[in-house]
């Protein structure tokens, strides 16, 4: 095809598009002449090293590099979607996939199952935690990487699998054929009551149906267990569909209250999304818990009902991302997904927290400070800000473990010694009745593998040896470094008691969750989770709950008592 040819039909479809998209700074003959200009640059350049580079290049991988370097420069969401990525795309979006039903992690040199789903075609193969893929497909699996098998443990739904399978506690391998499946992982990973009366749901995701997921979840929780409050879990919950986080708003607030609206540089693009079905429940008391990890969809839920006065807010403040995707076709498979739009909470608030138009020199972007923030106000007058996520009614910030701890739990200490304890126990207690109370040999066993670690403190004092050398004052400072590296060393049997509890309670965790799925893990984790209790306490305390979404009216009680 003649290239002026192409040239002048990429403009005539930019001309069509509607004229607000120019900048304001350069008028129309401008804007597509420096497009114009741009592309044949482009074209010519590419011409040119395909003609003369010394040696012959991938095309497909290095103009997909340069389409990756483009959308560098503006925001982390806008991105190419060649079409081989397309069914990761589609497994983002609905949360399903052709498969197994299994995570896998490297353990040496094998690619070992790390987490089965619970009824998914690996669980009803009778694959267990902690089993070792020695063969797939009559291929050998050993030394092969994480990305590798699981390429080969997807595929078509019906297709057949064949795996030799290794127990790694008595060594007998076992052949194993499973045929693949749908898998649709659950947008609701938990919802049970935790204490009489109050109700509790766990939501990993907005996909598709998470609307009426929830729905069946809550009503289920109030005809069957009976519940007068709730708490609504968002914790690492990176968000997804918002049509389906404001259809649950939906269910608890007022018929045409306004949910959240967007704005966009294309007017009509701009959006008003309100209330547009009867509530389900206006009335029930709402804890929402969220932290660090919880984004997007998840903040226009919970900042929503904040805004509104609807929940009580708890945890960590949320990740502020106000920005708007939508999806685009391209030729030839392809795909953008691009930021169209910020989102605005009705409070008017925007929960963005980085503006990538303005980076500094180095291409570095950073969080909007809170000094340059904006109050705004909740329906019933409480102050809130816009500029950097959700704040918490009630900040608790979340508990970081200490250096041994995740140690023993990324160099898989805990993993391994979890499926020992199972098969050294064939009868384990259920989440609710379960405690891990063999400590001592799991001591034994953690010094038996020669586990190590350093600490921080260790690293850092080692790099300022590594300094003061340079500059010529270690000798003199010899007997200070001798003296702190003294008192800095770590101690495994010390680190190993003072921090007991912390490492009982992942063991536990991991041994539940390897015997009763990601339910059984989430159950025990809710056994020593102080956010969870603070949100137990707030709903226990009626007075409390009410005075933290309507201050103005504590204060006139106060005044006239």
């Amino acid at each position: 095809m003649n290239k002026k040819f192409v040239t002048i039909s990429i403009l005539a479809c930019l001309i069509s598009l509607p004229m607000r998209a120019i900048s304001a700074n350069d008028s129309i003959d401008n804007h597509y002449e420096t497009i114009s200009r741009n592309l044949d640059i482009f074209n010519l350049l590419y011409k040119e090293l395909d003609l003369y580079y010394v040696d012959t290049f991938n095309t497909k991988k290095i103009i997909n590099t340069g389409i990756d370097a483009m959308l560098d420069e503006l925001d982390p969401y806008t991105i190419y979607i060649p079409e081989e990525k397309e069914e990761d795309f589609k497994f983002m979006m609905t949360g399903e996939y052709a498969g197994v039903g299994a995570s896998i992690g490297k353990i040496g040199d094998y690619i070992c199952f790390s987490d089965i789903y619970e009824g998914c075609p690996a669980d009803k193969g009778g694959i267990k935690c902690g089993d070792r893929i020695v063969e797939i497909n009559g291929k050998q699996a050993k030394g092969k990487s994480v990305s590798f098998i699981s390429d080969m443990l997807r595929g078509k739904s019906g297709t057949e699998l064949k795996l030799v399978i290794e127990n790694p506690v008595t060594e007998k391998k076992r052949k194993v054929t499973i045929q693949r499946e749908k898998i649709t992982l659950p947008n609701i990973e938990y919802c049970d009551t935790l204490e009489t009366g109050i109700g509790y749901i766990r939501f990993s995701q907005f996909t598709e149906k998470s609307a009426v997921n929830f729905k069946q979840a809550f009503l289920d929780l109030k005809e069957k267990k009976n519940i007068n409050s709730l708490i609504i879990d968002l914790r690492n919950n990176p968000g997804g569909l918002l049509d389906q986080a404001t259809e649950i708003v939906n269910y608890f607030i007022e018929n045409q209250e306004t949910i959240v609206y967007t704005k966009s540089k294309i007017k009509e693009l701009d959006e008003v999304c309100k209330a547009v079905k009867q509530p389900i429940d206006k009335e029930i008391p709402i804890v929402m818990l969220v932290n660090h990890n919880s984004a997007s969809a998840s903040e226009v839920f919970s900042g929503a009902l904040q805004d509104l006065d609807r929940a009580v807010i708890v945890g960590e403040r949320t990740y502020g991302k106000g920005l708007v995707q939508t999806t685009r076709n391209l030729p030839f498979g392809g795909k953008i997904k691009v930021t169209i739009s910020k989102y605005y909470i009705p409070s008017g608030r925007c929960v963005q927290a980085i503006n990538y138009a303005e980076k500094d020199e180095d291409g570095s972007v950073k969080r909007i400070p809170d000094s340059l923030t904006t109050e705004f106000k909740t329906k019933h007058g409480r102050i809130v800000r816009d500029g950097g996520g959700i704040t918490p009614d009630i900040t608790i910030e979340a508990h970081t473990l200490s250096t041994i701890s995740y140690y023993l739990y990324t160099e898989n200490i805990i993993f391994n010694y979890a499926v020992d304890y199972i098969a050294k126990h064939p009868k384990i207690a259920s989440p609710k009745e379960f405690k891990f109370t063999e400590y001592d040999d799991f001591k034994a066993y953690a010094k038996k593998q020669n586990f190590s670690y350093v600490l921080k403190t260790e690293e850092t004092l080692k790099n300022l040896k590594e300094l003061a050398k340079t500059e010529g004052y270690l000798d003199y400072s010899k007997d200070e470094f001798e003296a702190l590296e003294k008192k800095l060393s770590h101690n495994l049997d010390q680190d190993l008691k003072l921090f007991e509890e912390e490492i009982s309670q992942l063991i536990s965790i991991e041994i539940m969750k390897q015997l009763y799925y990601q339910k059984g893990s989430i159950a025990e984790s809710l056994k020593f989770d102080k956010v969870k209790q603070e949100a137990i306490n707030i709903l226990k305390d009626k007075t409390r709950y009410n005075s933290i979404l309507q201050p103005k009216q504590k204060e006139e009680s106060e005044k006239k008592q």
